[in-house]
């Protein structure tokens, strides 16, 4: 496999089960099709990245066929395991190191446009040796990216003790690291989106961006609403 693996953590977007934070004004359907362009716009976005193997982790177990019939054929796929977050995120890495990748990173699937040089540099930082992990700051004070290399034993230690789905996500992370001598890098803040003022500004930043290329689901959908 590529040296590069990048992970976007997704569920199968189904009605009352993604996007809820943006119900109402978004009927359950609609948040629905919208994780789903999220989704789509990301995977093809990110597969712009030259030597880098993108991967889905997929949440049901039983939904790797409908992933597979929606997405590109290039697209690599492993299961989400775990009870929370956190053990979730680490067997991703665990598995892929399994794998052999040297480096892997993590992101959602509603970041639809992020800069690709800022993924680009996450990996780049991490072909240091001295760097070991990478973290992309989100302005709601977890993270959208988090990346690492393989051979780093205190890797765990950054997804024990974390109040998951909370504003003290990154906070606590780099405490972990700092309690277990982590040399952390950082890429610039994003934003993942969750909430109605997100979708608005990313609404407005797809406005603003000219190449009609540009998460064209994603921005069909929107100047629908």
């Amino acid at each position: 496999m590529s040296a590069d693996a990048l992970v976007i953590f997704t569920k199968w977007p189904l009605p009352g089960q993604v996007k809820t934070r943006l119900c109402p004004p978004l009927r359950p359907d609609q948040a629905a099709e919208l994780a789903r362009c999220f989704l789509l716009d990301t995977v093809e976005r990110v597969s712009r990245l030259e030597e880098v193997q993108v991967w889905v982790a997929f949440t049901p177990a039983d939904s790797e066929p409908r992933f597979r019939a929606a997405l590109p054929s290039s697209v690599h796929y492993l299961p989400q395991r775990g009870t929370n977050l956190g053990e979730r995120e680490l067997n991703i890495f665990v598995d892929l190191f399994e794998k052999k990748a040297t480096r892997v990173a993590i992101m959602g699937s509603d970041i639809p446009s992020v800069p690709l040089a800022y993924l680009r540099s996450a990996f780049d930082l991490l072909k240091s040796p001295d760097c070991d992990a990478v973290l992309g700051p989100s302005r709601d004070g977890g993270y959208y990216c988090i990346g690492a290399q393989a051979g780093r034993a205190g890797l765990p230690a950054l997804f024990e003790n974390i109040e998951w789905s909370t504003e003290k996500v990154m906070q606590q992370t780099l405490r972990q690291a700092r309690l277990h001598k982590l040399n952390i890098r950082l890429v610039p803040h994003w934003y993942d989106v969750d909430t109605v003022e997100d979708m608005r500004k990313l609404a407005e930043q797809l406005k603003e961006m000219p190449n009609e290329e540009d998460a064209p689901r994603t921005r069909n959908f929107l100047n629908r609403l």
